[in-house]
């Protein structure tokens, strides 16, 4: 049976409404945990969710909101600012007087810059609203501490294949769809944890065809976000693409390899940090800006995430496609290494150590040290542990 076009989306339709159909984080709403305490308790605390992509967080949070008899107000930190939340202020107080609670639901709270959340910290502190916030990256790095304190961080994880099950079926059922063990199987096997993934690819399928079997599955996880396993082979096969591409400095195909993975929904802080080994690994003295742009799109990508830093990340790629390569910086570090391997036992020179004390001045310690502008260092004065015979890891041309 086909689903309804005009119906909202699968995802939305099967959405979990009471913490018993809430699959696959067990370890967060099973009772005496911090969630049913605060809930059993009416004593909730604003929380933040971390948790990838389709594990549960905006669905917690409407679940939450629905328990304590709520109002929800769900917020984008991608496209509201401070002058939407003092809206949501005014409205709280409001809920206040009539003695209604306000859960004011962030997505991508990470998104909001200083200023912005610390202009959620008197409402917090006032009890004026209930702060949810959900965020793919680590809170310890991305939320502010003055707002972090005053939180509870709750994390979710990647759905488990059972779980991820469960929702399958439940949707088969419900919408009466008719499918295949093996198409099921593979369903859940390329959901990478995401229930949402996972529900979007079934609902594409049941628009394709009335039975649905594996290759209705495969065709329809392409068309809806492209067939790719962030933790399996071809996401190594991929960025090796894309790295030997940038090797052979064919830019048309790096730019392919890019869009292959970002297209699929890679992380691109991943693509920037390759990008970053690639340029101090395959261009690096060859042109040293290559680093500095490196750098440069990872920050940019950092502020702006997907999909506006698709385009930074293809700046980024042809650029060190056109880059003169030179790997002299990587085989030198490999060659030190293996010295430094074998030599850790060989100790410092007396006159290249520090002497901060007065003890260690009588030691010896910085002893017979030159330094002078004067001064013929390399000649005059060896900087390699004793007995250990200088090599030239770099050839100077």
């Amino acid at each position: 049976m086909s689903l309804n076009k005009h119906k909202s989306p699968l995802a939305d339709r099967l959405r979990p409404t009471t913490l018993e159909e809430f699959f696959g984080q067990d370890d967060i709403v099973r009772e005496g945990s911090l969630i049913r305490r605060s809930l059993e308790s009416g004593a909730l605390p604003s929380l933040i969710f971390w948790g990838p992509p389709g594990s549960g967080k905006t669905t917690l949070a409407l679940i939450i909101a629905k328990m304590i008899e709520a109002e929800f107000v769900r917020f984008s930190a991608v496209t509201q600012g401070v002058a939407d939340l003092r809206k949501v202020i005014d409205r709280a107080r409001s809920n206040a007087l009539l003695d209604k609670k306000t859960i004011l639901f962030i997505d991508e709270i990470h998104r909001w810059n200083k200023a912005q959340q610390d202009a959620l910290l008197p409402h917090i502190e006032s009890g004026t609203i209930i702060l949810i916030g959900a965020t793919t990256e680590n809170p310890s790095f991305e939320i502010r501490s003055a707002l972090l304190s005053r939180c509870r961080v709750v994390v979710l994880k990647n759905l488990s294949e059972g779980a991820l099950e469960k929702i399958v079926r439940r949707a088969i059922s419900e919408e009466a769809l008719e499918i295949n063990e093996e198409a099921i199987k593979f369903l859940i096997s390329i959901s990478q944890g995401d229930a949402r993934s996972v529900l979007n690819i079934l609902e594409a399928s049941s628009l394709m065809a009335q039975n649905i079997d594996l290759e209705i599955i495969k065709e329809a996880a392409q068309k809806s976000h492209l067939l790719y396993d962030k933790d399996g082979e071809e996401h190594y096969n991929i960025i090796s693409a894309l790295h030997k591409s940038l090797r052979g400095s064919d830019e048309n195909a790096a730019l392919y390899w890019l869009a292959r993975m970002l297209e699929a929904g890679e992380d691109p802080m991943y693509v920037a940090r390759r990008l970053l080994r690639f340029a101090a690994e395959d261009v690096g003295l060859a042109n040293s800006k290559a680093l500095e742009q490196a750098m440069a799109a990872y920050n940019a990508c950092h502020s702006l995430g997907m999909p506006e830093c698709n385009i930074v990340l293809a700046q980024l790629v042809v650029y060190l496609a056109r880059c003169a390569k030179s790997n002299v910086l990587y085989t030198a570090y490999l060659a030190a290494a293996a010295d430094a391997r074998t030599t850790s036992h060989l100790g410092v020179p007396l006159h290249l150590r520090n002497a901060p004390t007065t003890l260690m001045k009588d030691l010896g310690y910085g002893k017979d040290y030159k330094y002078s502008p004067d001064f013929d260092y390399k000649e005059d004065q060896s900087y390699w542990p004793k007995d250990f015979k200088p090599k030239k890891y770099l050839d100077k041309k």
